[in-house]
C-alpha cells in the first residue's frame, strides 16, 4: 500500500475578465406582441392587487421562466427597481409541466417596478409594431444592424429613459419568462408549524399582528420563521397565504421501526477505562447511564424535568452511542480497525417524536458550548419526506452552523416502514454540508427499508452507504437493559462518525478533506458514479477497514490539496504527474468538498456559491484539458443549466470527476508543459460575496494503467517544483496524537 501524500503549496488567484457582450436571443426564439400584451395583463391583475394593501410596504411577485435558468438568464431589466432584479429575489422553487423542470422566482419590490415594467413593455410592443411587424425572432435581433434606425430617444422623458440597451434585455427577458404571478402556498397543514414568511424586510412580530397573531420571542428562529398552532396557522392561510414562503409540521415521528430483537446473554460486557480517545458529539434520544461502557459516555437530557421517561426513551439514544464506543467488540464482523471513541451525549428527544423548532435552538448551544468536538453523529430522523422545493429548517439550521463553525454533521438517511412503497428521505437528512448515511445489506445492495434522494430536485443526497443490518443481518447494540439487536441508517451513520472523527482528530485533517476522502473511497475505478443508484446509495459504499481509506493501492498515486478561493480563479498548474517515454500513463480522479453559506428563503436555489474544478493536462494554448471534458467556462462553449446540473453538479458542494477503467486503456499524449494543473472557479449565486475566504478540499487519485508504482518519482518531483509534501503515515499521526493528549490504542 502506498501512502496518501499532503501536498501544500500556494493557488494563484485572479479575478474573472471575461465580459458578456451584447445582449442575444437564443436560436429559434420568436418574442411576439401578444406574448407581450399577456405580460402586461399578468402585471396589471398585481398591481391592482397590492394597491391599498398595507400588510407589507412592497409588493411580491413571481416570475414564472419556460426553463430551469442560469443565473444570467434571470431577468435584468423587469422589475427592476433602485436594486437589481437578482438582490430582490425572496424565493425559488420548481414546477413541473410534462416532465419539465421550471424556475419560479419570487421577487420583492416596489409597486413602481411592476409600472416601470408595464411602461417597458408597452414602448417594447410599439417598437415591434412599428419595425418588426409584431414579432421578432433570434435571427433579425442578434444582427444589431437591425436597431440602427429605431429612435429610442422618443420614449424617454424625465427620470425614465428607454434606451437601446433597456429595448434589448427587455426582448431577451420576456424569452424566458412564461407570466407573473402571485405565488400562494399550496402546503395542507392542519398541526403545529414551522412557517417561513417571503423576507420582506418587516418585523415578523409586526407584521403577524396586523394579520392578528400574536407570537413571543421563544417562538421565532430569525425574522422569517416562526411556529405557529393550529389556530393561527388558520388565520395567517385565510388572511395572507400569499405571504408563505414554505411551512411544515413542527412535530415529527421517529423513524425507526421494529426490526429489533431483544438478546438472550448472561452477564456483562466489559471495557476498559478511557484515556485519550477522541470525542463523538451524539445528539439523539435520552442515554441510558447503567451500562458497561457509562464510564465512555458524558450525557446530559435537555427534556423537560417534568416529564417522565420510559424505558423506550433510552433505547434509541443507547443503540446508536454504543456503536459509536465500542461497535468492533460488540460487532467483530464490520472492525474498522479504529478502537474506541468517548461520546459527548445530548438526550434532546423522546422514543414518541420530537419538535423540530426545540431541537432546532437546543443544538445551536450545544454547538457553542463544545468547540473542542468536531464531528456530531446524529440518527434522529423524520418520517415524513423532504419537500421538493424547499430546505427542511432542521437541515437549514444545520447548514448554516457547519458553514460558521468548525464542525461536520453525520446523518443518518431516515428508514421507511413499508418495503414495498417508495419514499423520500425525511429531515435532517436533507443537509448539504452533513454526510448524510443510507444503509445497504453485506451484499452492498440498498437495506430495505432504504429511503431515496434527490434533495431539492438535483443535489446528491444521501452521500454515502454502510453497513446498517437488514433482515436477517442485525446488528448487535446495547439496550438499557442488556444487549439487542437492530437494523436501521440510525446504526449505519455511526460507523461513519467514527471514521471522520478518526481522520479529523487523530490525523489531523480538515473537515473538508476528510468528508471528502470518505466520499471518494465510495467511489471505485471500475464504474464511477453510479448515477442509476445515486438516490439510494450515494456515491456509494464506504470501505469497512480505515487502511482504505487512509492508504491507496501500490499503482495508484493519491494527493490531498485544500485551499482558499479569494476571487474567481483559484488555481495551480504546477502538478508534476511523471510521464513514461513522453507520455502519461494513467487515469485520474478527483473529489471536491467545500460548505457554502446556504439561504433556505431562496429555494431551491439554496447553495449562494458554486465551485466548479477542472484538472488535467495543460494544452500548448495554456488551457486545462479537463479529465471529465467540464467545458462550463471555455469561451465559446454554452452549456445549459439543467445540463451543467446533471453532468457537471453545478451547485453542489461535492464535485466528483473522473474516469472510468477500462481494458487496453493507452498512454495520454503530453503537451510542451510536462505538468498538470487545477482550476477550481467561484460564482455567486447572490450579490454577497459569500464565496469570498471559503474553504475547499480536494482528493486527487492517478491510477497507473501498467500497474507500476511511481509514487516516488511523483514525490521527487513535487518537492523539486516547490511543494511541500508529507506522507499521511497514519502511525506517525497516532504517535503524535498520543504526544499531544495521552496515550491511544489503535487496533
Amino acid at each position: 500500500m502506498n501512502d496518501i501524500l499532503l501536498l501544500k503549496g500556494n493557488f494563484d488567484q485572479r479575478e474573472n475578465k471575461s465580459n458578456f457582450g451584447p445582449a442575444k436571443l437564443s436560436a429559434h426564439k420568436l418574442i411576439t406582441v401578444s406574448h407581450l400584451e399577456s405580460l402586461i395583463s399578468d402585471l396589471q391583475r398585481l398591481i391592482n392587487f397590492w394597491d391599498g394593501n398595507n400588510l407589507i410596504q412592497n409588493t411580491l411577485v413571481s416570475v414564472h421562466y419556460n426553463k430551469v435558468v442560469a443565473k444570467s438568464n434571470r431577468i435584468s431589466r423587469l422589475l427592476k427597481s433602485d436594486s437589481t432584479p437578482n438582490e430582490t429575489i425572496v424565493g425559488a422553487k420548481f414546477e413541473v409541466e410534462n416532465n419539465k423542470h421550471k424556475h419560479v422566482i419570487t421577487h420583492y419590490v416596489p409597486l413602481s417596478a411592476l409600472k416601470k415594467s408595464i411602461r417597458d413593455l408597452q414602448n417594447t410592443i410599439e417598437i415591434l409594431s412599428d419595425y418588426f411587424n409584431n414579432e421578432i425572432d433570434s435571427v433579425t435581433f442578434n444582427e444589431k444592424s437591425n436597431l440602427s434606425s429605431i429612435d429610442f430617444l422618443k420614449f424617454s422623458s424625465g427620470n425614465y429613459t428607454f434606451p437601446k440597451t433597456a429595448f434589448e434585455r427587455v426582448i431577451v427577458d420576456v424569452s424566458y419568462v412564461d407570466k407573473f404571478d402571485l405565488n400562494e402556498t399550496d402546503e395542507v397543514l392542519t398541526k403545529d408549524s414551522i412557517v417561513t414568511l417571503y423576507d420582506t424586510n418587516t418585523n415578523i412580530h409586526e407584521l403577524l399582528r396586523k394579520i392578528g397573531i400574536s407570537v413571543t420571542p421563544n417562538q421565532t428562529l430569525d425574522n422569517t420563521t416562526v411556529l405557529l398552532d393550529e389556530t393561527y396557522l388558520k388565520i395567517l392561510l385565510d388572511r395572507a397565504p400569499y405571504l408563505v414562503s414554505m411551512a411544515t409540521e413542527d412535530l415529527s415521528q421517529l423513524d425507526t421501526f421494529d426490526f429489533e430483537m431483544p438478546i438472550d446473554q448472561d452477564g456483562r460486557l466489559s471495557i476498559p477505562d478511557p484515556t485519550n480517545e477522541p470525542t463523538v458529539g451524539v445528539i439523539d434520544t435520552q442515554f441510558y447511564d447503567d451500562v458497561y461502557f457509562s464510564k465512555w459516555v458524558q450525557s446530559e437530557s435537555l427534556i423537560d424535568p417534568n416529564i417522565t421517561l420510559t424505558t423506550a426513551d433510552y433505547k434509541h439514544g443507547t443503540n446508536v452511542t454504543s456503536i459509536v464506543v465500542d461497535g468492533p467488540a460488540l460487532n467483530p464482523n464490520l472492525d474498522d480497525g479504529l478502537g474506541r471513541f468517548k461520546v459527548k451525549h445530548y438526550g434532546v428527544s423522546l422514543a414518541n417524536g420530537f419538535s423540530s423548532f426545540t431541537i432546532i435552538r437546543e443544538i445551536k448551544n450545544i454547538i457553542l458550548e463544545n468547540p473542542d468536538i468536531h464531528v456530531w453523529n446524529l440518527s434522529l430522523g423524520s418520517n415524513k419526506e423532504i419537500n421538493d422545493n424547499f430546505i427542511s429548517a432542521e437541515a437549514a439550521e444545520l447548514d448554516k452552523i457547519q458553514f460558521e463553525n468548525d464542525v461536520i454533521f453525520v446523518i443518518a438517511g431516515t428508514n421507511k416502514i413499508d418495503d414495498f412503497e417508495e419514499q423520500k428521505i425525511g429531515a435532517p437528512a436533507d443537509s448539504l454540508n452533513a454526510i448524510v448515511v443510507n444503509s445497504v445489506n453485506h451484499e452492498e445492495n440498498p437495506a430495505s427499508y432504504t429511503r431515496k434522494g434527490i434533495v431539492l430536485s438535483f443535489f446528491a443526497k444521501p452521500d454515502v452507504s454502510y453497513y446498517g443490518g437488514d433482515k436477517d443481518e442485525y446488528m448487535n447494540v446495547i439496550d438499557p437493559f442488556g444487549p439487542g439487536r437492530v437494523v436501521g441508517t440510525s446504526f449505519a451513520a455511526p460507523w461513519i462518525s467514527r471514521k471522520v472523527a478518526y481522520l479529523i482528530e487523530v490525523l489531523g485533517l480538515s473537515k473538508e478533506v476528510a468528508k471528502a476522502l470518505i466520499i471518494d473511497s465510495a467511489i471505485g475505478w471500475e464504474k464511477g458514479v453510479d448515477n442509476s443508484s445515486i438516490s439510494l446509495k450515494g456515491y456509494g459504499v464506504v470501505p469497512q477497514k480505515i487502511d482504505e481509506i487512509t492508504q491507496s493501492k501500490e499503482d495508484e498515486i493519491k494527493f490531498l490539496v485544500t485551499g482558499v478561493s479569494e476571487k474567481y480563479d483559484t488555481y495551480n498548474y504546477n502538478f508534476p504527474i511523471p510521464m513514461e517515454n513522453g507520455k502519461y500513463p494513467y487515469i485520474a480522479k478527483a473529489t471536491l468538498v467545500y460548505f457554502p453559506k446556504t439561504s433556505r428563503n431562496q429555494g431551491v436555489d439554496y447553495t449562494n456559491t458554486e465551485l466548479d474544478i477542472t484538472f488535467g493536462r495543460i494544452k500548448d494554448d495554456g488551457k486545462i484539458v479537463d479529465i471529465k471534458n467540464n467545458i462550463q467556462t471555455s469561451e465559446g462553449s454554452y452549456v445549459l443549466e439543467e445540463d451543467a446540473r446533471s453532468l457537471f453538479r453545478k451547485w453542489d458542494n461535492v464535485k466528483h470527476i473522473g474516469e472510468v477503467y477500462k481494458p487496453r486503456l493507452r498512454p495520454r499524449q503530453a503537451y510542451q508543459n510536462p505538468n498538470w494543473g487545477m482550476s477550481i472557479k467561484t460564482k455567486e449565486r447572490l450579490s454577497n460575496s459569500d464565496g469570498e475566504g471559503i474553504r475547499f478540499g480536494v482528493v486527487v487519485t492517478l491510477r497507473e494503467i501498467n500497474g507500476k508504482n511511481r509514487i516516488d518519482d511523483f514525490v521527487q518531483q513535487a518537492s523539486l517544483r516547490g511543494w511541500l509534501v508529507n506522507r499521511l503515515q497514519v502511525e506517525n499521526q497516532v504517535n503524535v496524537y498520543n504526544q499531544m493528549s495521552k496515550d491511544i490504542e489503535f487496533d
